[in-house]
Parts: structure tokens; sequence; C-alpha cells
């Protein structure tokens, strides 16, 4: 007799549509290594990345000003290339971003400035919102 397989075993599991949020900048906590992570696992997977928005002090993954050294990871361009291949949307806030420093002049390549509606409309998109940092 063949081994019993669970009728839902033979069929393929759903994608999913992830929106992230990162709170976090790229070198003072890991919420931002943890969130690129998650993305490249996710699309791995097969699942989606509706948008990676970046608030509060997670605009500064957005600065193509920062200058890690050369032993250490380049988290910034980390997210280009990213968005380069996977063609992921990543939004930087707005408000968040002019108060620190942050326009559109020195931003990395395939981020975005925008407003917290991207947010809203990310969280109504997606499947699951994950949070990374406070």
């Amino acid at each position: 007799m063949p081994p019993y397989t669970s009728p839902t075993s033979e069929l393929q599991k759903p994608n999913m549509n992830f929106g992230i949020l990162v709170n976090e900048g790229p070198y003072t906590h890991e919420a931002s290594d943890s969130a690129y992570q998650f993305c490249r696992a996710a699309l791995a997977a097969g699942h989606q990345i509706q948008r990676v928005f970046f608030y509060h002090d997670g605009v500064n993954n957005a600065s193509r000003l920062t200058e890690p050294p050369q032993d250490d990871r380049n988290i910034v361009s980390r997210w280009s290339k990213l968005a380069a291949e996977h063609k992921v949307d990543l939004v930087v806030c707005v408000a968040a971003a002019l108060r620190r420093g942050i326009r559109d002049e020195n931003l990395a390549a395939g981020f975005r400035i925008s407003g917290l509606g991207q947010l809203i409309e990310s969280s109504i998109q997606a499947d699951r919102m994950v949070t990374f940092g406070d």
C-alpha cells in the first residue's frame, strides 16, 4: 500500500505579498540587515515584496553619502541592488527624510521620496506587513 499523502501537500503553497517597514538606520541597529535578509529570503521562496517603506531613522538607509569601511557590508548598496534586480519599490518618508537632511539629490539608486500614504497603501495591498525596528 502506498504511503498516505495529504491532499494539501500536493497543492502549491500560495505566494505571499509582503509590505516591509524599516524604522532604524543602517549601522546603528540590526533592523535594516534583518529586513534586507528577510526580503531576499522571501523573494527566493517565490513571494513578492510589494514595497519597503523607510521611516524614522530608517530613512538613513537611502543616503548615497554613506561610505562604510572597505571590510564592512554596504547596506545602502545592498538595498539598491535588491531594487534593481527584483523591481522592489523602496520608498523613503518625506518628513523623516527632510528632518535628517535627506533630499532627492542625495538619494541612493533605487530609492524614492514620498509620503505616509505609501505606507498606508502598502499596508492595505500587502497580505502581511512586517516591521523591523522600534
